[in-house]
């Protein structure tokens, strides 16, 4: 018979499973966290850019994506919990964006940041992902990690408290806010 070899099938059914597409982003954010802790001057202003970026778009994803399905499989408290996480997370890291990376408020600031996005991180790992998985059928998930995929292309690369929390208000100002920080940084690399 042709076709890809039955493992090559379940690597790519894999690939885009929405639960494993996130777990390994967790795993990048928290390899990022420590490059950012490990960095000075303009290496550590790139890492954290690059930190902002990644996290700004996950959660983005996240919120369009994986919340309202977590709402019907983990329950809307749970979901509700995580999106609150999320918007008290996107203020920090807005007010760590307008900081020096180099100062001593940006080192006590971001090490509690880092701090409540693990735990966020762990919160949707041991509570949100197991009912998700366990609610949905694996196209869904797949489905899902599809959709997430083609959301993170178009999210925006910079927090905005406004429609942090709020799967509703990412769909309705995401493609506009996307837009105008991929401009911005792309000014910002001439």
């Amino acid at each position: 018979m042709g076709g890809a070899p039955k493992d090559m099938d379940q690597a790519a059914r894999q690939d885009d499973d929405v639960v494993a597409l996130l777990l390994e982003q967790h795993s990048m954010i928290r390899e990022q966290f420590g490059t950012v802790n490990g960095s000075r001057g303009a290496l550590k202003q790139k890492a954290f850019d690059e930190l902002r970026a990644m996290l700004a778009v996950h959660e983005t994803a996240e919120e369009m994506i994986v919340r309202p399905a977590a709402a019907d499989t983990a329950g809307k408290a749970e979901a509700d919990a995580r999106n609150q996480e999320e918007a008290a997370a996107t203020k920090v890291l807005a007010d760590l964006e307008k900081m020096d990376v180099d100062s001593t408020e940006f080192d006590t600031k971001f090490a509690e940041f880092q701090r409540s996005v693990l735990a966020h991180a762990e919160h949707e790992e041991n509570e949100e992902f197991p009912p998700l998985r366990a609610g949905k059928s694996e196209e869904e998930l797949r489905t899902m990690g599809q959709r997430l995929r083609s959301v993170e292309k178009m999210a925006p690369t910079h927090p905005h408290p406004t429609a942090a929390g709020s799967p509703k208000a990412q769909w309705l100002t995401g493609p506009f806010a996307s837009m105008m920080d991929r401009a911005r940084d792309a000014l910002s690399r001439t």
